[in-house]
């Protein structure tokens, strides 16, 4: 590995152990999935988390990336608990943990199809949420670009740890000021007008995508408080999601929503007239 190369992020599975500490473990189709069943607040979930795996079959996934394998894995596990509870009247709770640098940029990649993979992904979190499945994702670390798209932002409450090794957007700072030929610091000053440009959570909750920023003593290697506290906010979560809230229109409660508040309302008089 190239010595410049940042290290790979463990925050994921420190969580994951952590919170699924009681639980079942549950064999995953590749090795870069990590699954465990159980009990949260006497509610059956299913956790799920993608992890770095260095001896990934695709060199571009190896660090935590969501690529072709951890599409198509995903959404076989999702698709395993749909149909298990498709006459259950208490469905289980699917729960994210959430620590995706990106999706994997890759040739190959490309030519296999990754869009389809995880559009497999999205479409599992989706009709299980419609399928009266509570969905909530965890944002420990990173959750960037497609990654996120495929793992997390289908769930019904998203929550996040208040620290800086969060991060949420369609692409790094450093990648965003080639792309648009700025420097990071310009657009440091679009994001002070312009919310969906910012970097910081509290920017990314006034659009009213995350429930709520979670303070811990440890984003990286949480303690038995933090745990604790976590399993609190999940379980509450849980017991606010009622069998029918399978949408996601409480989004567009975001302070800096009103842009789209309005135009739907338009929309909807245009349609009725």
């Amino acid at each position: 590995m190239n010595a410049q190369m940042k290290p790979i992020s463990q925050r994921g599975s420190q969580w994951f152990d952590g919170l699924t500490a009681s639980m079942d473990s549950v064999n995953a189709a590749v090795p870069s999935l990590r699954i465990a069943d159980g009990e949260l607040a006497g509610r059956a979930c299913r956790v799920l988390l993608v992890k770095p795996d260095v001896e990934n079959h695709f060199p571009r996934a190896t660090r935590g990336e969501v690529g072709l394998l951890e599409g198509y894995g995903l959404a076989a596990a999702i698709d395993e608990a749909i149909k298990t509870d498709a006459d259950n009247p208490h469905k289980r709770a699917l729960i994210a943990i959430v620590d995706v640098p990106s999706q994997a940029y890759g040739r190959r990649e490309e030519a296999l199809g990754i869009h389809q993979a995880l559009a497999a992904a999205v479409s599992a979190y989706a009709r299980a949420r419609q399928a009266g499945h509570p969905v909530i994702a965890l944002l420990v670390g990173k959750a960037m670009s497609g990654a996120f798209l495929a793992h997390g932002y289908q769930a019904n409450r998203i929550f996040a740890l208040a620290d800086s090794g969060v991060q949420v957007h369609a692409m790094g700072k450093a990648a965003a000021a080639r792309v648009t030929l700025r420097t990071e610091e310009e657009l440091d000053k679009l994001a002070a007008d312009i919310p969906p440009m910012a970097y910081d959570l509290e920017s990314y909750a006034s659009l009213g995508l995350l429930e709520s920023l979670l303070e811990v003593e440890s984003a990286e290697s949480p303690s038995a408080s933090d745990l604790d506290k976590v399993r609190t906010v999940l379980a509450e979560a849980l017991n606010d999601i009622q069998p029918g809230d399978t949408g996601l229109e409480r989004r567009l409660n975001g302070t800096n929503r009103g842009a789209s508040r309005l135009v739907r309302e338009q929309l909807r008089a245009q349609w009725e007239a």
